[in-house]
């Protein structure tokens, strides 16, 4: 058992859970969760040795589509391994410190990812409202920059998150209903109050998740006014460019929301819905959207297609 003194902790652990009620399955689960894994693993790599080692690949669009790969990969890493652990090895136990790594791994992440989706929608903007500005404003240095950006201010905002936690008492339950640890999950277990936790919580979601998405929208909405104003040739190649952000947007905010949602106001008590919600905000983006933009985009299509054939020669 985990040992909790009043204010802070000596040697405690919490408990991760795989699927509550599920336990008996949890073996076979894991198979499916290795080969999701491995996919997002392989796909995320592919697309950053692509861009890296294609020179006509190396424009904004792309680079982006790099970064976007490289959190992927990391947010994979940083939950997947101890998910195996626990539906393989029964390993549940996870000691308090890694768990708050883990969590600001996870939430740091999520915000850079959500930085770099900004940044796209706003390439996509700049590409087709004033494409003759494009290279210009969007130069090398300036993407390299943006990226800095998108990684430091996921840092800042989230870097509070594990101090918050730090400071609370535990003299309840220790076990977590995800298989992860996440700020929302954690603070609930808490034997005092967490008015500050969920006044951050809610600061970091409207200022930033809320408002990078606001951004998105609006900046789609000026890009469908520029494309109506096209042929209707040239408007379904400017709007086919944003078919794979609009994805990869969906994938990462519907679920992120969906599961705040959850978590603030939902009625969870055996349900394994906020379970399920967690693993899709965490497991599907990463697997999808390398599949997503090798499919959808031709010049990374078209550059997969010459390797595998360079290879089978």
């Amino acid at each position: 058992m985990s040992s909790f003194h009043q204010g802070n902790f000596t040697t405690a652990l919490f408990i991760l859970v795989g699927f509550p009620g599920m336990e008996a399955s949890h073996f076979w689960l894991a198979f499916p969760l290795c080969f999701l894994f491995l996919l997002a693993i392989v796909g995320n790599c592919t697309i950053i040795y692509i861009i890296r080692a294609e020179r006509s690949l190396h424009e904004p669009m792309y680079l982006f589509l790099c970064m976007l790969a490289a959190i992927d990969i990391m947010i994979t890493l940083s939950t997947v391994p101890k998910m195996m652990a626990i539906f393989w090895f029964t390993s549940t136990s996870i000691a308090f410190d890694a768990c708050l790594v883990q969590m600001f791994c996870i939430h740091s992440l999520s915000g850079m990812e959500s930085t770099i989706l900004l940044a796209m929608a706003f390439d996509r903007y700049i590409a087709i409202c004033y494409p003759l500005n494009h290279s210009s404003i969007l130069t090398t240095p300036r993407i390299a920059q943006i990226g800095l950006v998108a990684v430091f201010r996921g840092a800042a905002l989230m870097a509070p998150l594990p101090v918050l936690i730090k400071r609370l008492p535990f003299c309840r339950s220790n076990v977590l209903s995800h298989s992860y640890c996440l700020h929302q999950d954690v603070m609930k277990l808490a034997c005092a109050s967490i008015k500050i936790n969920i006044i951050y919580g809610l600061v970091v979601i409207i200022f930033a998740i809320g408002l990078d998405s606001l951004l998105i929208s609006l900046s789609y909405y000026f890009i469908l006014k520029a494309a109506l104003s096209l042929s209707q040739e040239a408007r379904a190649k400017a709007l086919g460019t944003c078919l794979s952000h609009l994805c990869a947007v969906f994938l990462f905010y519907v679920p992120f929301i969906g599961l705040s949602m959850v978590h603030r106001f939902g009625k969870t008590h055996g349900s394994n819905i906020h379970t399920v919600m967690a693993n899709v905000h965490l497991l599907v983006p990463p697997v999808l959207n390398p599949l997503i933009y090798g499919v959808k985009t031709k010049q990374i299509r078209h550059r997969i297609g010459r390797a595998f054939c360079s290879t089978r020669s």
